[in-house]
C-alpha cells in the first residue's frame, strides 16, 4: 500500500508540473505577441499542447502578420475547443472580417456573414464586452445589408455600449453618421469620444484618419498633433502614435512627424499587439526611405525582420 501511495504521489507531482509548463508557455507566448516578437511567440505556441487558448493566441500571431487564412482556421479551432467563449467568438469574427476583405468577391459574401454571426454570438454570450459590441457595431454601420450590415442595426447596440464604454458609444455613432453621409454629425461624435475618453490620444486620432478620408488636409494635421500631444500624458497611448503616424503616411504629409511618432512608440511605450513593432518598424523603414535615409530604412526593415522573419510587407521593400 505505501508504494502505491508513493507512486501515486509521483504521478501527481508530474501531472502538477506539466499543468505548470503549458500555463508558464502562455505567458511567455502572450508576452511576445503584445512585444511584436511573432517569431519568438510562434515556436513558444507550436511547442504547447492544444487547447483554446493556444489556437487564440497563434491566431492573433497569424493576424499580426497579415496570414488571414491561418489566423482564421486557428480561431476556428479555439471556437471549436471552447464555445462558450466571448473571446474566442470576437476573434474569430476579426479574422474572418479581414479574410473576407482580402478574397474574391463570392468567398467575400459567405466569410462576412459568418463573421457577423460570430460577432453576434461574442455579445450574445458577454452583453457587456466593449470590444465585442463595438466590433459588432462597426461590422452593421459599414456592411451591406446583404450580409446583415444596417445602421438601424448599429444604432439599437448603441444603449448597451454607452454603459460600458461611452468613448466607444460615440466613436460608434460617428461611424453610424458617416455611413449615412451626416458628416457634421459624425464630426462631432469624434470630438465627443476624445472628450470623454480616458485615453482621448486615440479618439483623436480617429477623428483625423476621418479627416484624411474627406481630405480636409490642414483639419488632419492639426488632429495627429492634438492627439500626440494627449500621447505625451498616457503612457497606454502608444498605439495612437502609430495610427497617427498611418494617418500622415496615408495623406502623405509631415512624413518627418509620421516616422518621429513610430519611433517614439517604438522607444518609449508598452509595445501591443494593436501595434505590432515589425509593422511599425516596416513602416518606419518605408518613410525613412522616402525621406531619403537610406540607411535608416535598411536599419528599421531589419529590425522588422528580426522580429518577424516573413513578413511580407518588409520583405518586398526595396531602397
Amino acid at each position: 500500500m505505501k508504494k502505491v501511495l508513493q507512486v501515486a504521489l509521483v504521478c501527481a507531482l508530474v501531472a502538477c508540473a506539466w499543468a505548470e509548463v503549458p500555463k508558464e508557455g502562455l505567458g511567455q507566448a502572450a508576452a511576445a505577441l503584445q512585444a511584436g516578437e511573432a517569431d519568438r511567440a510562434l515556436t513558444i505556441l507550436n511547442a504547447l499542447p492544444s487547447s483554446a487558448e493556444v489556437h487564440n493566441l497563434r491566431c492573433r500571431v497569424y493576424f499580426t502578420l497579415e496570414h488571414w487564412e491561418d489566423a482564421a482556421n486557428e480561431c476556428d479551432q479555439a471556437v471549436r475547443l471552447d464555445g462558450q467563449s466571448a473571446k474566442e467568438h470576437l476573434w474569430l469574427g476579426r479574422a474572418l472580417g479581414e479574410k473576407a476583405d482580402n478574397s474574391s468577391f463570392l468567398s467575400a459574401y459567405n466569410l462576412a456573414k459568418r463573421a457577423r454571426s460570430e460577432f453576434e454570438q461574442a455579445v450574445n454570450l458577454d452583453s457587456r464586452d466593449g470590444e465585442a459590441l463595438s466590433d459588432l457595431g462597426e461590422f452593421y454601420s459599414s456592411a451591406p445589408g446583404v450580409v446583415g450590415g444596417g445602421t438601424d442595426k448599429a444604432q439599437a447596440l448603441l444603449p448597451a455600449l454607452e454603459r460600458v464604454d461611452k468613448a466607444r458609444a460615440h466613436i460608434l455613432l460617428g461611424r453610424i453618421a458617416e455611413s449615412r453621409k451626416d458628416y457634421d454629425t459624425a464630426e462631432r461624435e469624434f470630438k465627443q469620444a476624445a472628450a470623454t475618453s480616458e485615453h482621448p490620444a486615440f479618439a483623436w486620432m480617429t477623428l483625423a484618419s476621418f479627416y484624411r478620408k474627406h481630405e480636409h488636409w490642414d483639419e488632419m494635421e492639426e488632429t495627429v498633433e492634438v492627439g500626440y500631444r494627449a500621447a505625451q500624458r498616457d503612457r497606454r497611448a502608444g498605439v495612437a502614435l502609430y495610427n497617427g503616424a498611418s494617418v500622415l503616411a496615408r495623406g502623405k504629409r509631415n512624413l518627418a512627424f509620421a516616422a518621429k511618432m513610430l519611433e517614439e512608440y517604438l522607444a518609449n511605450y508598452p509595445r501591443t499587439e494593436e501595434a505590432p513593432a515589425f509593422v511599425a518598424y516596416t513602416r518606419l523603414a518605408k518613410l525613412r526611405a522616402q525621406l531619403g535615409d537610406k540607411n535608416g530604412a535598411w536599419q528599421a526593415r531589419t529590425a522588422a525582420l528580426n522580429l518577424a522573419h516573413d513578413y511580407k510587407p518588409a520583405l518586398g521593400l526595396t531602397f
